[in-house]
């Protein structure tokens, strides 16, 4: 039986950790911070505040890519954090056996800026975000996923997902 990927997706400052912790608790699946896969090399390019360029970024979506394809192979869906701006970032995501989906944390800048001028302790600069928005690829129809609007709660955010997928507590336990 093929497995389901949760990928959340956004932009810096989105809420992709956030809502992505708030999933695993309410499903008990095995989560993947993306930005922990990331090499030494982007973390100092960016914390630098030098954005990253697609050759940066393809080692690190093979290593996400990676990830989930074990955990299918262990018999696992999966909750992973990931950027994923572009559609080729996604299509290199999709790779992975089982279904990939995406679930797009979307906000306005002026949201998003206030959240990244309030959080502490992690690399990534604001002065990125511009760059960041500039990437970003919205998802596509044909794209396996939904989109969902910052501005509403972590616990609604979660439901919407649980919802959308049709998620229920039980398949949760069977996953593993």
């Amino acid at each position: 039986m093929a497995h389901l990927h949760i990928v959340i997706m956004g932009v810096a400052g989105s809420g992709k950790s956030t809502v992505a912790e708030a999933l695993r608790d309410r499903l008990g699946w095995p989560l993947a911070e993306g930005d922990d896969l990331h090499p030494e090399s982007n973390v100092a390019k960016m914390a630098s505040g030098i954005p990253l360029t697609d050759e940066d970024r393809w080692p690190w979506l093979r290593k996400i890519t990676e990830w989930m394809s074990a955990e299918e192979s262990a018999g696992a869906s999966t909750i992973v954090t990931c950027s994923a701006l572009k559609r080729a970032y996604r299509d290199r995501l999709r790779e992975a056996p089982g279904r990939v989906v995406f679930v797009h944390l979307a906000g306005s800048e002026q949201v998003l800026a206030g959240r990244l001028s309030a959080r502490k302790g992690h690399f990534m600069p604001p002065s990125l975000l511009p760059s960041q928005l500039d990437t970003l690829e919205s998802l596509d129809a044909d794209e396996d996923g939904l989109t969902l609007p910052i501005t509403q709660s972590v616990d609604e955010i979660v439901d919407e997902i649980i919802t959308y997928f049709a998620l229920t507590p039980a398949e949760s336990h069977l996953n593993r």
